[in-house]
């Protein structure tokens, strides 16, 4: 069995047989790495958290997201200028309303009070509007007629001459029929009729009427 002595040892240090003793570090040196390794982590730790906490209070995932490819853009409703019914309401396409002129209207008493027909023809022809018959009612509608007024006339008139002829009087009903021309329609007046509407009250109808009405459009903000 050989005699070894390590080199560096001075001698000090013997060593026989095949095992060679440990060398260990001095202590004071494992405790410094564990003590830097210890700070280290919590550091990363703190510095994490922080970062946690930053996002919470700032939204950072909801401005990632919205930076993203994917990111979903605001839409606003914006107004764009439709002519519309009356009433306000609104349509895809804007409406053509016929100037008082092109409408002809049968203006007819189903009254028993004599001349209303002759005074009422001659106040819409004062305001722009073509006259037609001027008389009493058919048996049909004589005396049956509760309310101001009833107009009547084709069925694609509804939202044009009927439209514009119903800014003239207040609470009048509208009825349509199985005639063909669309500018030509009858004024039957009511039992409970007692004028037309004053004329500024009647302009200003006629002009809300035709007046273009906002259609709304989204649009993107992004």
């Amino acid at each position: 069995m050989s005699m070894l002595t390590p080199p560096g040892m001075g001698g000090q240090y013997r060593i026989t047989g095949d095992k060679y003793p440990r060398l260990r570090r001095p202590k004071r040196r494992r405790r410094l790495v564990l003590a830097v390794v210890a700070s280290t982590t919590a550091l990363g730790l703190v510095g994490w958290g922080t970062l946690q906490l930053i996002d919470v209070f700032t939204g950072g995932d909801d401005q990632a997201a919205a930076a993203g490819p994917k990111a979903d853009c605001s839409a606003r409703v914006s107004p764009s200028p439709t002519a519309g019914k009356a009433g306000g309401r609104t349509s895809g396409k804007p409406e053509s309303y016929p100037a008082p002129g092109k409408i002809t209207v049968n203006v007819l008493n189903a009254t028993p009070r004599s001349g209303l027909a002759k005074d009422t023809a001659e106040e819409l022809k004062k305001r722009g509007f073509r006259i037609g018959n001027v008389g009493n009612a058919t048996e049909e509608y004589d005396k049956k007629v509760k309310g101001t007024a009833l107009l009547l006339g084709a069925k694609t008139a509804e939202d044009t001459a009927l439209a514009v002829l119903n800014t003239q009087l207040a609470d009048a009903r509208l009825k349509t029929d199985g005639r063909k021309k669309a500018t030509e329609v009858d004024l039957v007046i009511g039992t409970g009729f007692k004028a037309l509407s004053k004329q500024k009250d009647a302009d200003a109808a006629l002009a809300e009427l035709t007046r273009p009405k906002p259609t709304p459009t989204p649009t993107k903000t992004c």
